[in-house]
């Protein structure tokens, strides 16, 4: 019989490597792994059971444990990983799971027969249920663009394989594979670096990221410096993070924030976009841009902001708008992005409008060029998707109609599809002290009055009469009629607005 010692070096790295688990065999040996680790703590590697962990397999999605399960069984690792994790042990329950897997995007695909693979600079796979989707990566190493010290022999012999960045240091793409200790370092904060086995039931930390958030702080694994040049992004996560989670920033994270802060300038503005959605839409919106402000990121992102918040007429609508919004999310209650973005930039068009009209334009072309301008010229730093535009439009026009109360105008507005969207706008302003609020409370009684009622409340059309068309009579041997209005009509028979006021 061939006995094997399992204690010989060669062995054990052998076993590790096809087995898994456990503390890798070279965790100790100074290196990249080790110093990277070495940042969260060097008694960071951890495995917690259930019982000192809590989490429950019922508290995770049936299809992220049918995932972790079918790889498994095909002979992979699979871990429920990231946010996920981090919401779990907090008592939250996350709107998303993603699962981190030692098989290939091609490998993952071949054992699920709804899955396809998506992304260039990461690849990843979607697996498709019925109402949810799976995101699957597989994992990745640190790579020479972003650790100096990394082994010069790794693999980048394909492009598909090979991290490239650009001069300021951000990541192009990183498609390096790597194992699952690498793939847990080469993650931004150690809270998001966790890997939960839904079937063992365990929590595997390689960067003290249980410990961190016990203690409510937000830790960047390695050299945040270097970290932030990677993806300047990672900026704008850590105060969200920091303003969702009322965590505080571990002052070594942030210490590079305020040099760095430019680098987003870097960054698509489409990306910048997304993050900024999910600070807005995180339930601490107005908490999250304080924090913008604070660390000095909102310059790329709202260069308005500091006008929004420290002028005292501006202050109380975007603050009321943005409680609002976060005491929806709370309440489980729709939030509309158009609604939120037309409050933030309300008064920056107002402003415009004004300055437009005062050149010489009459009210409505003034107001729709100031909506143009306003709305290009943020574009150039937030890629507010076009598609959007009408909607945050439709709100602004609809502003001035509300001091209209006479019986056909009245009831016009009334029957307007977006007419809820428009009082709940004009009414944040009333309640903000920005528009009359006699006026809003008429429209609240107004709109839920009986026939008998609303006739009663109308206000009688005291605006001047529009003047009609007329001919001039067909002069002799003129070839047609030449048409002319009186002085008197309206440019605007429908849509006449007050001065911008």
């Amino acid at each position: 019989m061939l006995c094997i010692d399992g204690n010989h070096p060669v062995i054990k790295k052998f076993i590790q490597r096809v087995f898994g688990g456990g503390k890798s065999a070279d965790a100790t040996k100074p290196g990249k792994t080790h110093k990277a680790r070495a940042t969260a703590g060097k008694d960071a590697w951890r495995i917690y059971p259930q019982a000192e962990h809590g989490i429950h397999r019922d508290d995770l999605s049936d299809a992220a444990i049918t995932v972790c399960e079918g790889l498994q069984k095909a002979g992979y690792k699979a871990f429920v990983v990231g946010g996920a994790v981090r919401d779990l042990l907090l008592g939250r329950h996350p709107k998303d799971f993603d699962v981190a897997t030692d098989a290939t995007p091609e490998q993952v695909r071949g054992v699920f027969r709804r899955a396809r693979i998506i992304g260039r600079r990461f690849r990843l796979v979607h697996v498709m249920f019925r109402d949810e989707t799976i995101e699957v990566s597989t994992f990745r190493s640190a790579h020479p663009a972003a650790d100096p010290d990394a082994e010069a022999d790794a693999d980048t012999s394909k492009e598909n394989n090979r991290a490239r960045a650009d001069e300021h240091g951000r990541l192009l793409r990183d498609n390096v594979f790597g194992n699952q200790e690498e793939d847990a370092i080469r993650r931004d904060f150690t809270m998001n670096a966790l890997f939960y086995d839904p079937t063992k039931q365990e929590v595997w930390d390689y960067v003290n990221g249980v410990a961190d958030i016990q203690k409510k702080r937000v830790v960047m694994i390695g050299d945040p410096d270097a970290r932030y040049r990677e993806d300047p992004v990672r900026m704008l996560r850590a105060a969200r993070l920091a303003s969702k989670l009322e965590f505080t920033i571990d002052p070594p994270t942030e210490k590079p924030i305020a040099t760095l802060a430019p680098l987003l300038d870097n960054v698509p503005t489409a990306r910048i976009f997304d993050e900024m959605l999910k600070l807005l839409f995180s339930g601490h919106a107005l908490v999250g841009l304080e924090m913008l402000r604070k660390l000095g990121l909102h310059l790329g992102m709202l260069p308005v902001l500091d006008k929004l918040f420290d002028d005292p007429v501006t202050r109380p609508f975007v603050t009321l708008a943005l409680q609002r919004t976060d005491e929806r999310i709370r309440d489980e209650k729709g939030v509309s992005p158009p609604f939120l973005f037309a409050a933030l930039f309300w008064h920056p068009m107002v402003a415009r409008w004004k300055k437009i009209e005062a050149g010489g334009m009459r009210p409505l072309q003034a107001m729709h060029q100031a909506m143009d301008d306003v709305l290009d010229e943020q574009r150039k730093s937030l890629a507010i998707p076009r598609r959007l535009d009408p909607l945050i439009k439709e709100l602004w026009l609809a502003q001035p109609r509300f001091a209209q109360r006479s019986q056909g105008k009245a009831f016009r507005n009334l029957t307007h599809p977006r007419f809820r969207a428009s009082y709940d706008f004009y009414a944040l302003r009333a309640e903000a002290g920005d528009a009359d609020l006699e006026i809003a409370q008429w429209w609240e009684k107004f709109q839920f009055a009986n026939e008998a009622t609303q006739q009663s409340m109308l206000l009688p059309d005291d605006e001047p009469k529009k003047g009609k068309r007329r001919r001039r009579k067909k002069k002799s041997g003129a070839g047609g009629a030449l048409e002319d209005s009186s002085a008197g009509a309206s440019t605007f028979p429908d849509d006449d607005l007050p001065r911008a006021s």
